[in-house]
């Protein structure tokens, strides 16, 4: 983390609450960078939050219903609807806004597991789709900024298969998913990099 990106992320909110989005193809590492660039705001004495994406996946029941559990992660297995929703309510709102967060070990959604507290001037949300179309084009508008984390997928790829391994997945399967499921994601998510104010070398 630079304080070059610390100092810019605080400048957003010079006025008012601000909320900035990063993106990047799966596995680039944006919850890594948004934690750490909340973590430097704070350590610089701004009011930051962070509210990733994730916690707006459809439910484990909700994909089984739909017969999306085998895309899980796809642009189509997310609320991306209550997502925007809720950026707008966090833009708006002057008192503690309860969000959703995504249990990694469930590997379910956790109803307000998150607290955007009434206080953050600086909103950090992060997630792979911020930028693209295709009935995401809500999102965009209600971000101050859009920042692209820019990993090469070859780098990306192997982070996902030690990550599916680490979460249970057999070697196989795991990379099986990732050359599939993710990297279509990938391709999706890589062209959409002409949205960003700010394209950041991974």
């Amino acid at each position: 983390m630079t304080d070059a990106l610390v100092a810019r992320a605080a400048a957003l909110a010079a006025e008012d609450r601000a909320i900035l989005g990063i993106a990047g193809i799966p596995g680039a590492g944006k919850s890594t960078l948004a934690r750490e660039l909340v973590a430097g705001l704070r350590a610089a004495g701004a009011a930051a939050a962070y509210l990733p994406m994730d916690g707006f996946h459809l439910s484990a029941a909700e994909l089984a219903r739909r017969a999306l559990a085998d895309r899980k992660g796809a642009p189509e297995t997310f609320d991306v609807d209550g997502f925007v929703a809720l950026l707008r309510r966090v833009r708006a709102a002057r008192e503690d806004v309860l969000a959703p967060d995504y249990d990694r070990d469930l590997h379910d959604v956790v109803p307000g597991g998150l607290v955007v507290p009434a206080g953050a001037r600086i909103v950090v949300t992060e997630g792979n789709y911020l930028g693209v179309g295709g009935g995401w084009e809500a999102v965009r508008p209600a971000l101050d900024a859009l920042w692209f984390l820019d990993v090469p997928w070859e780098v990306a790829r192997e982070r996902l298969i030690e990550r599916r391994v680490a979460t249970g997945r057999l070697r196989d399967d795991a990379v099986a998913w990732v050359d599939t499921v993710d990297a279509a994601n990938a391709r999706l998510v890589g062209a959409s990099r002409g949205a960003a104010d700010l394209v950041i070398p991974g």
